[in-house]
């Protein structure tokens, strides 16, 4: 008849076979949250493009701070990478039918850093590629910028755009090499990406970090069930976020503006995007993204930083 039993005294569901604090979701199908109960998933997720865009020259783009811990920023880097990695690697177990492909897009990493990347990522199944940012093709596009700094950041960005535009058939996850995962994230983005995207019928914008920075003033928001936190709607991200293909074409002239020049702030023609659709950050944090300990843009909050940074040396 369309429906789950649920033995509350046994604390089961007889006709999943499975005990009520397992996980009860099934992807492509169904999710289901207690006591909220069942969503049925017409959006159904086929594969995700992850375009991890690095370059480990560049201590802290556009700025003269240390960051927390103060290490070389090849640390941050290879950490940032690591964590994805675990976090695919725990997705791919749960959705084995999920298509994942990570596309590392390096922008002039020397030699000696390329080789330590390129060495984390050898022994993995998954399918990874790299691409090399081609500056010179960009210079008739971007504006002159003040610094080569300013001007690589946006050509490499511009890169990842096209590459998604061209490649990707379903879902997108931009993600910079500064930001360090917990293993479940990307499972949990997917599933709640299903969920959610199910529920109001239309594809979103996804945020895996809790910036703090979106805490600074009274603004407005409403809160979400994903599939295993709440998320919260927000109107602004920086660059490391999730989305669709057709979300990616509906809007490419933000995407393509965004890397013509440098705003202030950075992504306001891609923030300009959210105030027609939805996008969602978690709450607590999926991701941080490792800046300045006094940083508003980079540390969520509570989160145990030293233990994050440990389990993905």
């Amino acid at each position: 008849m369309g429906y789950e039993i649920i033995d509350q005294n046994n604390f089961t569901s007889p006709t999943l076979e499975k005990k009520l604090n397992e996980e009860l979701s099934i992807l492509n199908n169904k999710s289901i949250v207690l006591p909220l109960g069942e969503v049925n998933i017409t959006r159904k997720v086929k594969s995700i493009l992850l375009l991890f865009r690095t370059n480990s020259n560049i201590e802290i783009w556009d700025q003269n701070k240390k960051r927390l811990f103060e290490l070389p920023k090849i640390e941050y880097s290879l950490r940032s990478l690591n964590s994805l990695l675990k976090s695919i690697i725990f997705c791919k177990k749960k959705y084995p039918d999920i298509k994942i492909k990570l596309l590392i897009i390096d922008d002039n990493t020397d030699e000696i850093n390329l080789s330590k990347i390129k060495n984390l990522t050898k022994n993995n199944d998954f399918n990874i590629e790299y691409e090399s940012v081609n500056h010179q093709k960009y210079k008739q596009i971007i504006k002159e910028q003040k610094n080569e700094q300013t001007y690589s950041n946006l050509a490499s960005l511009l890169t990842c755009y096209e590459i998604a535009k061209k490649n990707a058939d379903d879902l997108i996850f931009f993600v910079e090499d500064d930001y360090i995962h917990f293993e479940p994230m990307l499972e949990e983005m997917i599933a709640s990406y299903e969920r959610i995207s199910s529920q109001i019928k239309k594809d979103i914008f996804m945020c895996p970090a809790d910036y703090p920075y979106l805490y600074m003033n009274n603004s407005k928001t409403n809160v979400l069930i994903g599939n295993k936190r709440h998320w919260r709607t927000v109107e602004e991200t920086l660059c490391t976020f999730m989305t669709s293909k057709e979300l990616l074409e509906k809007y490419w002239d933000n995407f393509y503006n965004t890397c013509l020049d440098r705003h202030d702030p950075f992504e306001k023609c891609i923030n300009e995007i959210y105030k027609d659709e939805v996008c969602i950050s978690p709450l607590k944090s999926l991701s941080v993204h490792f800046t300045n300990v006094n940083s508003s843009y980079g540390l969520s909050p509570f989160i145990d930083y030293q233990k994050l940074w440990d389990e993905n040396e």
